[in-house]
């Protein structure tokens, strides 16, 4: 082969991967286990940008490595098929999501083999797939089919729940429930017919039926997560959304909240990572108690963290949300609640939890009493309390708390102090210095003396008791649309049933349509006959017409990965037994409580029941940051067509307009390209600047509106893979942002260029020699090894792509071709440039592939310095170089410094005044 012809080499080094099936891996008991997982892409029709590979790329880089360390290496990839988009698009076009997708998935994994990843492909997965998907509809109906027990700490077969209720009813269950279940004997029980233990069972269900307050979108017929809603429009479309009671499908996450929390320090995460986690499950110690309502049987409960201040309370706050409202309001109030109330609903909770500024809320009308000093507090409905956290109730310590405070100001309730010294004159005062100074049972008493005797006032007069609440809620578990996973549920005489294992998986039926229907039932409805015979039975039942959300798919397919063709388990426990878990996960902070979160769910209750072996299913994980565009901009004079250079735009009235960065070079734009570009553009004309247009830019989001989004396929056209890979390294540190800046990349493809001449006469004839290496290329080869072993380990890739750049820079200057030093010098790139390492290899005259070597040893010896030069310096003023021993003698040293012919020409034959040694610095003789 003649120059480094990067263009062949990927496509033969490709095709030959994939036809040896290099990165095929199986169990192997001989071997340690190394399992690195990237968080799969959902496959849009937009295909990888730049940015997309870069926490690809290093978890390859990693695989390669441990490869050649002699790990048995599972890297695997698939993609999370169900989605929004192709169903948005489907109801656009007419076109199945199924073609959409399919056709997506090909081009994203065109894409990703050609940057060269070693991928085991034999194990894709996509969650679209029915052969997949069965298994998700299985860990739903082992969901199902699980009740949470607080005493053993742990999800049990749901028909362990039932051989007690019968023995012994609920009364002494300790189980995550439903608030309303309501107690029963094992007579009760035993006397309930088949539709009312069912009922009372699925109070106990860890996946379960039940009216929740959902985010629903009358345009698009479906309910959307929070993620989903901004201000009360869909973010995908824009679209109205408004709040609305629906029976949905929900998980009992709430059970595993604390085993959520603890597990957190069991695992290698980052700390901001875990810090949302932490947040978002938001556990909080404090107390609940009743307040009698005036007028009325009903009470109010409220969760509280600081029950010292309850004789500071001045009103109480109810979710809009809740029924108990319009049973209290008043009739003189109920015109102004009922249209708050309105306007509240169609509120998303994230909006009302993050507009803090703006103060909004109606008066009931109606009074509690407060039991510690019998004060009559006036009952409030505001959208900052919501109706699922704690129990929708809030009683307000405007002295206490800045948000009461803000509500208390703006309506004129009054605002008192609970410890002496607090002003809260200004702004709300939380200090729990001093003592109570309200009136009621607590006055005179510190914090923790205050906390204590009202919690023991509440449990002694059976209006409350401590607490611990979380502000996580149950994750609602369906979704009113098509493309996702059916769920595995029939109905018989309205009551929900799991459909048979050896019947799944129940496959999304052909419709015409993919919308609602005109009375509002989901797209599965339009499907004629989506029915469910059970075995024996000679009647049809309709199944569950809402489709799985987005997550469920990810929450446990890393599993599917170790054993993706077996037809009869999820993953065979020999297989499990020895992949065990994820060592390394790759992926982005936007899911820490998402997929994150419910993925760790989800392995919990897999481990539970015996599933899964490990509690935990993420060792390490590692959020990659963010490659950012650079966008370019051109300056238009105003109302013309008439474009002026960057650093003469401030002669002129202009404005400045993205332009697609592919028709800018080094921020020179090719004119005539720009013209061809758009047909509004062909009649353009420059003011240049040295004959040439110069862009501006701007560090931005990489997004097709801003032109600024850049292919991978036209920089590995254009200077091959091997050079995006050590690029997108080289950019900075894998958890920064960096701005994608093509500035540098040439520098890299030259470096690989270097690289490729070491091995080769100029780059024309293969030229390498069996001659013994001096300890000068020794030193350099040693040092990069240990380098970029260290590097790699401490996924520090940017520093290792300087430290190869300056091994090869170093061993060019010696002009060295030595088979010792450039074999182990391959080696050592291979991780992150496999293609070029690969010929290479095969030139020196191996087989069977570079990733089959084994990974070179450095030897600390060649890393030790015997010797150090030393600058003589006489008088202030360096005048000679000597270089000696490191361990030898400062006398000796002193001897043959002044005995040097250099240094006594300097110093005239003078005896000097004192001769001072730095070790390994430098010698100062002063005269």
């Amino acid at each position: 082969m003649a120059s480094y012809d990067f263009q062949s080499i990927e496509k033969k080094w490709q095709q030959y991967w994939q036809e040896q099936q290099s990165f095929k891996a199986e169990v192997n008991q001989d071997k340690p286990k190394f399992y690195a997982l990237d968080m799969f892409p959902y496959p849009s029709g937009a295909g990888l940008h730049v940015g997309h590979p870069l926490g690809y790329i290093a978890s390859d880089i990693v695989c390669r490595f441990k490869r050649t360390k002699g790990f048995n290496v599972l890297h695997p990839m698939g993609f999370d098929a169900f989605g929004l988009p192709a169903e948005q698009y489907a109801i656009q076009t007419g076109q199945h999501p199924a073609v959409t997708t399919e056709e997506n998935i090909a081009r994203y994994k065109e894409q990703l083999k050609n940057i060269g990843f070693s991928f085991d492909w034999s194990k894709e997965v996509q969650t679209c797939n029915p052969n997949y998907y069965k298994w998700t509809q299985w860990i739903f109906i082992q969901l199902f089919n699980s009740w949470y027990d607080y005493d053993s700490n742990k999800a049990r077969d749901i028909q362990e729940l039932v051989a007690q209720f019968e023995k012994g009813g609920n009364s002494k269950i300790n189980a995550a429930c439903d608030e309303d279940t309501s107690e029963f004997s094992a007579a009760d029980w035993n006397a309930f017919d088949e539709a009312k233990q069912q009922e009372i069972l699925l109070q106990y269900r860890l996946t379960y039926l039940s009216e929740t307050t959902v985010n629903w979108c009358p345009e698009m017929g479906t309910v959307l997560s929070n993620d989903e809603v901004k201000d009360g429009f869909s973010e995908r479309g824009g679209f109205p959304v408004v709040r609305k009671n629906m029976k949905q499908w929900s998980m009992r996450i709430t059970a595993y909240a604390e085993r959520l929390l603890e597990g957190l320090d069991t695992i290698d995460w980052p700390e901001p990572l875990k810090e949302m986690q932490r947040n978002w499950i938001g556990k909080s110690k404090g107390a609940e108690m009743d307040y009698a309502i005036e007028g009325h049987d009903d009470k109010i409960t409220v969760f509280t963290t600081r029950i010292d201040t309850v004789c500071g309370v001045t009103f109480l706050v109810l979710a809009p949300e809740l029924e108990l409202i319009d049973k209290i309001t008043t009739d003189n109030q109920r015109k102004d609640v009922e249209a708050y109330v309105e306007v509240a609903k169609n509120k998303s909770e994230r909006d009302r939890m993050t507009n803090v500024k703006t103060v909004s809320g109606a008066f009931t009308g109606a009074y509690a009493i407060n039991p510690f000093n019998k004060e009559r507090i006036p009952i409030w409905i505001a959208d900052y309390v919501l109706a699922g956290y704690g129990t929708g109730a809030v009683m307000a310590v405007p002295g206490g708390d800045q948000r009461d405070f803000d509500f208390a100001k703006h309506f004129d309730i009054p605002i008192l102090p609970v410890y002496d010294g607090m002003d809260v004159s200004e702004q709300a005062d939380a200090t729990k210095e001093g003592k109570i100074i309200n009136e009621g049972i607590l006055k005179g008493l510190n914090f923790q003396e205050g906390t204590n005797q009202a919690i023991t006032f509440l449990e002694e007069n059976g209006i409350g008791s401590g607490k611990i609440n979380y502000r996580i809620r149950d994750a609602i578990f369906a979704r009113q649309r098509y493309w996702g996973e059916p769920v595995p549920i029939y109905f018989k005489n309205g009551i929900p049933y799991p459909v048979a294992q050896e019947d799944l998986p129940i496959v999304l039926p052909e419709i015409d349509k993919y919308l609602p229907t005109a009375d509002g039932d989901p797209p599965l409805a339009r499907a004629e006959g989506f029915t469910y015979t059970p075995k024996g039975s000679s009647e049809s039942y309709p199944l569950e017409l809402s489709t799985m959300p987005g997550w469920a798919g990810s929450s446990w397919y890393w599993y599917r990965y170790m054993d993706a063709s077996n037809d009869d388990a999820f993953v065979s426990s020999e297989v499990q037994n020895y992949w065990k878990d994820v060592d390394l996960y790759i992926g982005g902070t936007e899911h820490a409580t998402g997929h994150l979160l419910y993925s760790r769910f989800w392995n919990k209750f897999l481990c539970d029941r015996g599933f899964a072996k490990e509690e935990e299913p993420f060792k390490k994980l590692v959020n990659q940051g963010m490659i950012q565009g650079r966008s370019n901009f051109v300056y238009r004079v105003k109302g013309t067509n008439q474009f002026v250079s960057l650093n003469l735009k401030n002669q002129h009235d202009t404005t400045p307009m993205h332009v697609d960065v592919s028709l800018v070079d080094n921020d020179v734009l090719d004119t005539e390209a720009f013209k061809a570009w758009r047909p509004d553009l062909k009649n353009s004309e420059f003011i240049l600047e040295d004959g040439k247009y110069i862009c501006g830019y701007e560090v931005e989001k990489m997004s097709k509106s801003k032109y600024n989004v850049v292919n991978p396929d036209d920089i590995i056209e254009k200077y091959g893979a091997d050079t995006l890979r050590m690029y997108e390294m080289f950019l900075g540190p894998l958890e920064q942002f960096k701005p994608w800046n093509t500035h540098g990349i040439d520098g890299v493809y030259k470096f690989l260029r270097k690289f490729w001449r070491l091995f080769h006469n100029g780059e024309e004839s293969f030229e390498v020699s069996d001659e013994k290496p001096t300890n000068e290329e020794q030193k350099i080869i040693h040092r990069t090894i240990k380098k970029v072993e260290e590097d790699i380990n401490n996924l520090s890739l940017n520093t290792s792509v300087s430290t190869l750049m300056i091994a090869v820079n170093e061993l060019t200057a010696l002009k060295c071709n030595k088979r010792e030093v450039l074999e182990k010098l391959t080696i050592t790139l291979s991780p992150f440039a496999p293609h070029l390492a690969e010929e290479l290899w095969e030139q020196l005259g191996h087989q069977g592939g570079v990733s089959l070597a084994q990974f070179p040893a450095f030897d600390e010896s060649f890393l030790t310095e015997s010797t150090h030069e030393y600058p003589i310096s006489i008088n202030g003023k360096v005048r000679a170089k000597i270089a000696f021993a490191i361990d030898k003698p400062k006398d000796e040293i002193e001897t043959e410094v002044l005995a040097n012919e250099a240094v006594q020409k300097w110093t005239e034959g003078k005896p000097p005044k004192k001769v001072i040694i730095v070790p390994k610095r430098i010698i100062n003789v002063v005269v």
